[in-house]
């Protein structure tokens, strides 16, 4: 027989509402012993609670959506488990989407999920969305949306936006720092991440320093290892001694480009990533990179939706997210060599 949580307050001697606040993790005033006991019976017996029933009651399904471009990006793979962390053990599901980068699919599951009946979107993308989903609408008065969106859609309030433009002036300032005058960039060239604030760091970084900027030293690709492995193959032959790359994953294909002609890092050239995965540090050597704060804006985004959910009276605020110059050991100290000659 399932058991009820009327039937758990009895057997742990407490009222039904101790039980279901301890159930929805909103039970911290009462006792250790309180909780312990409640959660010892749930264990016992196995009980799961049934969201369905409780959906009727709260009008909360205890679901949410999330949408990213791709699962298998490494960045987003991270605002995933950011996400999750927070949601989990508040009781929420997750139900992943992936939009594939495009406009009209994103629109297609926005519709799908909002049939589904969560109670709200996480919506990870690179694109201005139509004013029906503009955040203005009627739509998302029930049903909260929060965007991780670098920006893209204007809003009062919940806007997750990193200093992207000071992470990369910092990167490219620390290659001059270091004795380099000939920088490339590998630029991601489909344009769904919008990262022009990296290119303009870069490029802003190199005016303020004196240095010419030089437009073939810029070479577009996909922001992948196997873009950054053909875009690093072109520019290493223009005879740069720096490459600034447009995230970790380009910077690992731009490795064994390098290492392909027969060049070294850091002794030949220098690499740069941004993006500050952990398995950077186990590049051969390890990747110097500007680090942003993945986790945690998943995290926040996740705080930011479940808070619109249950105190949709209060306004969600913004949060900006700081980067940090990872330095290892991809770079090469120019200043040394020049003054030995």
């Amino acid at each position: 027989m399932k058991l009820t949580i009327r039937q758990i307050a009895e057997m742990a001697g407490v009222s039904v509402t101790t039980v279901s606040q301890i159930l929805n993790n909103k039970g911290s005033r009462f006792s250790d012993a309180t909780r312990k006991k409640v959660w010892d019976i749930v264990n016992e017996h196995q009980y799961k609670p049934d969201f369905f029933a409780s959906n009727l009651i709260t009008r909360h399904s205890k679901t949410i959506g999330m949408i990213v471009p791709d699962v298998t990006d490494f960045f987003f793979s991270k605002i995933v488990e950011g996400a999750e962390a927070y949601m989990n053990p508040l009781g929420y599901m997750l139900i992943l989407c992936n939009s594939h980068q495009t406009l009209e699919k994103e629109t297609q599951l926005l519709r799908q999920l909002a049939h589904r009946s969560v109670d709200g979107i996480i919506l990870a993308t690179p694109n201005q969305l139509p004013e029906e989903y503009s955040l203005k609408s009627d739509r998302y008065k029930k049903m909260p949306l929060i965007l991780v969106d670098r920006g893209i859609n204007q809003r009062e309030a919940g806007r997750l936006i990193v200093k992207e433009y000071e992470g990369a002036y910092q990167a490219v300032s620390y290659l001059i720092k270091k004795g380099h005058r000939d920088i490339g960039m590998l630029k991601e060239s489909t344009g769904y991440y919008q990262l022009e604030e990296r290119y303009n760091g870069y490029r802003h970084a190199l005016k303020d320093a004196g240095i010419p900027f030089r437009r073939q030293w810029v070479v577009p690709g996909p922001l992948t290892i196997e873009g950054g492995y053909n875009a690093a193959k072109e520019l290493v032959r223009k005879g740069v001694t720096a490459i600034f790359c447009g995230n970790d994953a380009m910077a690992m294909g731009c490795y064994q480009a390098i290492y392909e002609q027969g060049k070294k890092i850091p002794e030949d050239i220098s690499v740069v990533g941004f993006d500050g995965l952990k398995l950077s540090q186990y590049t051969t050597p390890p990747l110097t990179t500007v680090e942003q704060p993945t986790f945690d804006i998943g995290f926040t985004a996740a705080k930011f939706l479940v808070d619109a959910i249950e105190f949709p009276e209060h306004r969600i605020p913004n949060k900006i997210f700081d980067t940090k110059l990872i330095i290892r050991e991809s770079v090469k100290d120019k200043t040394i060599e020049n003054d030995e000659r």
